[in-house]
């Protein structure tokens, strides 16, 4: 008897798909790459990008207890037509140290993001409904365009019911199943437009 059999490997399309938008990225440089509403977008990242998630990692890292932990631009796939990346997440540190390619929106007790240019629509539009649809307790958007602060809570199907807007410099508060979190938004990078 032949045990020797031929081994067949199958890549799933979403895998599939996971190598085209690693494959876009590495191509332009600069430019974040998610799947929305079913289109690959790119939105280009500019400097006060990764400064303001580098501020908010910090100043949440120090606040949460060793249980939690950061994913940051990590897969997140909540249907065929949506799969985002979230500047920020914070989930389970079990499942963050499994070192994953993607991970479930269920796990998402806060997710961050940080407006760019070309983000306007989806941070503030279909990530709210997206995200609140999924039953992620917490939202936080950070826009050093406008230099405010966006946070939301309570989420329903259209969308969350709870929302404040609070411009930079003051301290954004964030009531979780988690414990309090807190970010001070004073020295967030602005954007030189925002100040004129």
């Amino acid at each position: 008897m032949d045990r020797e059999a031929d081994v067949t490997v199958t890549v799933s399309e979403i895998d599939r798909l996971h190598s085209q938008l690693s494959r876009l990225e590495g191509m332009f440089p600069g430019y974040r790459t998610e799947i929305v509403e079913g289109a690959i977008v790119m939105s280009p990242v500019k400097p006060h990008h990764a400064k303001t998630i580098r501020a908010v990692w910090n100043a949440l890292e120090a606040q949460l207890s060793d249980e939690w932990d950061f994913i940051s631009d990590v897969t997140i796939p909540f249907d065929d037509a949506n799969e985002f990346c979230p500047d920020l997440a914070v989930i389970p540190r079990a499942e963050s140290d499994k070192n994953l390619i993607a991970y479930s929106p269920d796990l998402i007790e806060l997710a961050v993001e940080v407006v760019s240019p070309g983000s306007v629509r989806n941070d503030y539009e279909i990530k709210d409904r997206a995200y609140a649809r999924r039953g992620i307790p917490h939202y936080l958007v950070l826009d050093p365009y406008k230099a405010h602060c966006l946070t939301l809570w309570n989420p329903g199907p259209d969308g969350y019911l709870g929302r404040d807007t609070l411009p930079y410099g003051k301290t954004v508060v964030v009531e979780t199943g988690i414990g309090r979190l807190t970010v001070d938004t004073g020295g967030l990078p602005v954007d030189p437009a925002a100040r004129a």
